[in-house]
């Protein structure tokens, strides 16, 4: 479940609390029951790694990654001798 951060308008007190998506927003300070609002922050998750957008997450050397060479692939196994027939 999500952490909600409030502040009252009122007083200033500040608090976070844990509440479900379905739960309704709160609207009463349980310090002096005046009007709180909801406080927003930056969102918390950075995608870093190859297949996103370039300009990403970007260091300011540019791409670390390397290509790797290719292992070689197997040799194919060979067939069979056919049988003679008489």
């Amino acid at each position: 479940m999500p952490t909600y951060a409030y502040a009252c308008k009122d007083c200033g007190h500040a608090f976070d609390i844990v509440q479900s998506f379905s739960d309704s927003t709160l609207t009463s300070c349980p310090e002096c029951d005046g009007t709180l609002r909801k406080k927003f922050n930056s969102v918390g998750v950075v995608f870093k790694g190859s297949g996103f957008y370039r300009t990403d997450s970007r260091d300011s050397k540019g791409s670390t990654v390397s290509a790797a060479p290719a292992a070689p692939a197997a040799p194919a196994p060979a067939p069979a001798p056919a049988a003679a027939a008489s």
